[in-house]
């Protein structure tokens, strides 16, 4: 079929359906700063889905209005599911909320922060309380050892 006999609105039908963003299954631990970062995602996905449906022809901005709608969905559920989970008090163990750091068998010495899923970020230390790193070290005391991808860290700080 030639390309004169397409649709224009198909293609921009197709990019309208967005799919939505996975939930996850896990509870949804937040810390405080998460919940921050939450509920600005939150605002800012209504700001985006009232611009795009003030935004002047339906057919120009269809793709905005499905992002915006997809993102309303998934930061309105992850908001409305958001556990706070405050750090301890003491920072005797590695828990949710905690920053620890640990000396890895090559010398190096790295320090994350544990944290929710839709806060993690490790280029910037913090790591998904259900990444491997975490599981690894949570209830884990300084002097302690934690396996991580078949070799062997020891904790040598927790801060909460």
């Amino acid at each position: 079929m030639s390309v004169a006999f397409t649709r224009e609105e198909d293609s921009e039908a197709a990019a309208a359906d967005l799919p939505d963003r996975p939930i996850s299954p896990h509870p949804n631990l937040v810390t405080p700063g998460g919940l921050v970062q939450l509920e600005a995602a939150l605002a800012s996905a209504r700001a985006a889905y009232a611009a795009a449906q003030a935004g002047g022809e339906v057919k120009a901005d269809r793709t905005a209005m499905a992002r915006a709608t997809r993102d309303l969905r998934y930061y309105g559920a992850r908001r409305a599911s958001a556990q706070l989970v405050e750090p301890p008090a003491e920072g005797d163990r590695v828990a949710f909320g905690c920053s620890v750091t640990f000396e890895r068998e090559d010398g190096r010495t790295q320090r994350f922060r544990i944290v929710g899923e839709d806060e993690a970020d490790p280029a910037h230390g913090s790591v998904s309380y259900l990444s491997p790193l975490a599981r690894a070290l949570l209830g884990k005391a300084v002097g302690e050892l934690g396996t991580l991808a078949g070799t062997e860290v020891e904790i040598t700080a927790i801060a909460c």
